[in-house]
């Protein structure tokens, strides 16, 4: 396959432009839901929160990441949609174009996994494929009159599907008996029906959805390759403890799920999305933005020991703020919402002043084999691989 064309380069830039827009108006509506803003432009953003976090900035990424990594100029049509929806969401009174600008670029998303799919069949492959779908579900749901708190699930299970299938694929490098890979299509398998069940009885389907999640936070731990990782070079291991700290809040999020079932609103609403979101979502962003943000962008990311501090006040703000939602003491929730921003801006500032202009001469070896993977059969997103040419 030949390297990206030139306009590629214009098509990551402004989508990582468009994600870090929706990523700080979701950062700001955070605050304003947790009280500390109170203006008619943060209620917007407080309101839209959720949608600006999850599909604005988190789709946003994955949908770039995809497309640099596919290489073929339609594909760019999914991080602009999804950015563009996020802008919408953000200037229109009506979420109706934001929606639609969503929805179209979680169908571009799907064609990519389609595609994929079709050069390389694999389970990993699938599992991806099956995360684009529960977002065009999830959209559609949202579009036909669905509430968030009745969506909020669905945005769950997309982000956990792709984060699961990523590790599946690097998790088949160090090998994996049937039984394991068995273990891993139920834990799937259960998640997805219990938000398929959720549709018509929320409650039960959000426990059984809450099953899967802990299911999978254990195959994880079990069989992931960073139990290997922990122990090696600096960066690999940084990215292994974000990764492992990160099961963990897989495990407690799931286990909410499964106990308060299909609560709208209160504390235990708030203690079992955010374990998700924040505490398991985020620390997969903070793992894997060494090498995800270089691969759409070019250069390199280099290993610094502060990078520690991010990850420590992420997961010091998430227990802050879930004792406080299981004692009842709001003052807690809103402190541990503001350290968990805060944690998130130093890493955004962390991150960034690490990242070096000169492109790694070799990918960094994710499965700590010494093997990079090729990601999923098609162009590598190696850090300095950008333009989509082949890892050595």
């Amino acid at each position: 396959m030949t390297g990206a064309h030139p306009p590629f380069a214009f098509a990551r830039r402004t989508a990582v432009a468009l994600s870090a827009i929706a990523g700080l108006a979701a950062l700001w509506g955070a605050l304003a839901r947790l009280g500390w803003a109170a203006d008619a432009w943060s209620a917007r953003e407080a309101l839209w929160h959720g949608a600006l976090a999850v599909l604005g900035f988190l789709g946003t990424m994955i949908a770039a990441e995809r497309a640099t990594a596919l290489g073929r100029p339609w594909a760019f049509g999914a991080p602009i949609a999804t950015g563009l929806g996020a802008i919408a969401l953000l200037a229109s009174p009506s979420p109706r174009s934001a929606q639609l600008l969503f929805l179209s670029g979680a169908l571009v998303l799907v064609a990519i996994f389609a595609v994929v799919y079709r050069l390389q069949p694999a389970l990993h492959n699938a599992v991806l494929g099956i995360g684009s779908l529960l977002w065009v579900v999830s959209i559609a749901l949202w579009f036909g009159g669905f509430p968030l708190y009745r969506v909020a699930p669905w945005w769950a299970g997309m982000l956990v599907a792709t984060i699961v299938g990523e590790r599946l694929e690097l998790s088949r490098l160090v090998g994996l008996s049937p039984r394991a890979r068995g273990s891993f299509v139920a834990g799937i398998a259960v998640h997805v029906g219990g938000l398929v069940l959720s549709v018509a009885w929320f409650g039960w389907g959000v426990r059984v959805a809450g099953l899967g999640l802990v299911a999978l936070a254990a195959w994880l731990v079990r069989h992931d390759a960073a139990r290997r990782t922990i122990h090696g070079p600096p960066l690999p291991r940084f990215m292994a403890a974000c990764l492992l700290s990160g099961y963990l809040w897989l495990a407690a999020g799931g286990a909410a799920w499964a106990w308060f079932g299909g609560v709208i609103a209160g504390p235990g609403h708030d203690a079992m999305l955010h374990a998700v979101f924040v505490g398991f979502v985020m620390s997969m962003v903070f793992a894997h933005a060494p090498v995800i943000l270089p691969a759409v962008l070019g250069g390199s990311v280099e290993y610094r020991p502060r990078f520690y501090a991010h990850l420590a006040l992420l997961h010091a703000s998430l227990v802050v703020r879930i004792l406080g939602d299981l004692v009842g003491a709001e003052e807690a929730v809103r402190w541990g919402g503001l350290l968990g921003a805060a944690a998130i801006l130093v890493f955004v500032v962390s991150t960034a002043t690490a990242r070096l202009g000169k492109p790694l001469a070799r990918p960094i070896p994710l499965d700590g084999g010494g093997r990079s993977p090729r990601h999923r059969g098609l162009r590598s997103v190696a850090p300095g691989r950008a333009d989509g040419g082949r890892a050595p």
